[in-house]
């Protein structure tokens, strides 16, 4: 029986064009994996940023709007707990935090906990410009994930999640 040919993607021809350069104990199967899985993931960015500005929003933007909706009810926090998730200045926090509720995604609250202290709340209209995007990205990347059958789709995730795990006993999650 004869052996079919697996298709080549770039990272396969790169790694063949340099096998003759590279040290003999780097492991070409290792390098594979990690020169897909960072290619995966900027492809996937690339393809989130452009969904993105067919809705008029940044990437910064929308991850704003998302870790306030991810918050749970009532979505607030104050602007420093924002800023340091989001790993942006305090001023660079406020620039984003005015343009956002100009545009009516946020509005900036009291502290009721705090007379001097500001919660920046997420609006019904910030809401669903977080979730229409979301959707139109979840439908895109199914088309992607398509390539793989269900029972692939599990696997993948289930070696991913492996090489997650133990990514993280040596790089824990920054927040």
């Amino acid at each position: 029986m004869a052996k079919t040919v697996e298709e080549q993607d770039h990272v396969d021809r790169f790694l063949a064009s340099i096998r003759d350069e590279l040290p003999p104990s780097l492991d070409l199967t290792v390098e594979g994996i990690v020169d897909r899985i960072g290619g995966l993931s900027r492809r996937f960015k690339r393809m989130m940023e452009e969904t993105l500005a067919e809705y008029d929003l940044s990437w910064g933007e929308w991850k704003t709007l998302g870790r306030l909706l991810h918050e749970g009810a009532p979505y607030r926090l104050s602007p420093g707990k924002l800023a340091e998730y989001l790993e942006l200045s305090s001023g660079a926090m406020t620039n984003r935090l005015d343009q956002l509720e100009e545009a009516g995604l946020v509005r900036r609250l009291p502290d009721p906990s705090d007379r001097r202290g500001v919660q920046v709340e997420l609006t019904e209209k910030g809401r669903e410009t977080y979730q229409r995007p979301a959707d139109t990205a979840a439908k895109k990347e199914l088309l992607i994930a398509s390539a793989l059958n269900a029972r692939e789709r599990e696997q993948l995730n289930s070696l991913l999640r492996r090489l997650m795990i133990a990514f993280e006993k040596v790089y824990p999650p920054q927040h």
